[in-house]
C-alpha cells in the first residue's frame, strides 16, 4: 500500500492539485493521510475541501480548521492569520462545516499516531527542536507519530537508550531501524517555512516500509492572484514566493 502524507493544505488548491498529479505520475496511492490545516490562510477553502473528500482518506483536525468552524478563538491568532479566518469562515457551505466539526484531534493506524501538532498537544504545539520533540516521545504509543502544524518537513529520533535528537530532512527514511521512534513531519503543501516555496509531502510504502520526501513546484502566481482578488492579508500573499 502507498499513503500519501499530506499536511497543511491551507486552502491553496494549485499547491495541492499539483501534489496530488505529481504522486499520480510516480505511481499514484491509496490512500491519503492528512494531518490537518486544510484551510485556512490561502483563497480556496470549500475547493480543498471538496477535493480532498474525492479520495479515500482520513484527516485530523488543525487549528485552522477548528477556528473556521468556530471550535477555537481566532483571539489565538496573529492579526493576519485571524483576518483569513474569519474570512475562510464565509466561503464554507453546510457539508464543509460538518466536515470539519469532525475531524478527531487523533488517530492511530497500525503503527502510526496522526495529529497536526503534537502528540501532548495535538491541535497546537509546534515541534520545531529536538527537546520539545523528546518531551513527547512519551505521548503516543505507537513507534511512530506522523505531524504537521510547523509547515517545516523534519525527522525527530528516539533510540533505543531514550535519547532524543533531530535529523532533519531526509528523502527517504527507513522505518525498521534498530528499535528507533520516529516523529515525522512532510512539510507544508500549501505555506511552506523551510525557505523553499515547493509544496512538500511524502510518500508512505508499507511494503518496503519506508518514507519517502518530495518537493513539487507549483504556479505559485495563481494563487497570489486570487489571494489579492478576495483582498487577504498582503504577507499571506508574499510569503508564498520565500517558503517562510
Amino acid at each position: 500500500m502507498r499513503y500519501a502524507i499530506l499536511a497543511d493544505i491551507h486552502s491553496n488548491l494549485a499547491a495541492f492539485q499539483a501534489v496530488l498529479a505529481a504522486i499520480e505520475a510516480e505511481g499514484g496511492f491509496d490512500e491519503i493521510w492528512c494531518l490537518g490545516d486544510v484551510v485556512g490562510y490561502g483563497p480556496e477553502p470549500h475547493a480543498c475541501i471538496e477535493l480532498l473528500r474525492d479520495y479515500k482518506h482520513v484527516c485530523v483536525a488543525g487549528n485552522h480548521d477548528w477556528a473556521a468552524v468556530g471550535n477555537i478563538d481566532v483571539s489565538d491568532f496573529n492579526p493576519d492569520a485571524a483576518r483569513a479566518c474569519r474570512w475562510t469562515a464565509q466561503q464554507l457551505n453546510a457539508q464543509d462545516i460538518d466536515y470539519l466539526l469532525n475531524l478527531p484531534e487523533k488517530l492511530v493506524l497500525g503503527d502510526f499516531t496522526l495529529v497536526h501538532g503534537s502528540p501532548r498537544y495535538p491541535i497546537w504545539e509546534y515541534l520545531l527542536s529536538a527537546s520539545d520533540a523528546c518531551d513527547n516521545f512519551g505521548y503516543f504509543d505507537t513507534n511512530f507519530c506522523l505531524v504537521g502544524h510547523s509547515h517545516v518537513s523534519s525527522v525527530f529520533v528516539q533510540d533505543k537508550f531514550g535519547n532524543c535528537f533531530n535529523v532533519g530532512t531526509a528523502d527517504e527514511i527507513k522505518l525498521a531501524s534498530q528499535g528507533n521512534r520516529l516523529i515525522i513531519n512532510p512539510g507544508g503543501i500549501g505555506q511552506p517555512r523551510d525557505g523553499d516555496a515547493r509544496a512538500s509531502y511524502m510518500i508512505y510504502d508499507s511494503n518496503a516500509q519506508m518514507m519517502y520526501h518530495y518537493r513539487v513546484h507549483y504556479d505559485i502566481t495563481t494563487t497570489q492572484k486570487k489571494m489579492a482578488e478576495y483582498k487577504l492579508p498582503s504577507f499571506l500573499i508574499r510569503r508564498l514566493s520565500y517558503g517562510y
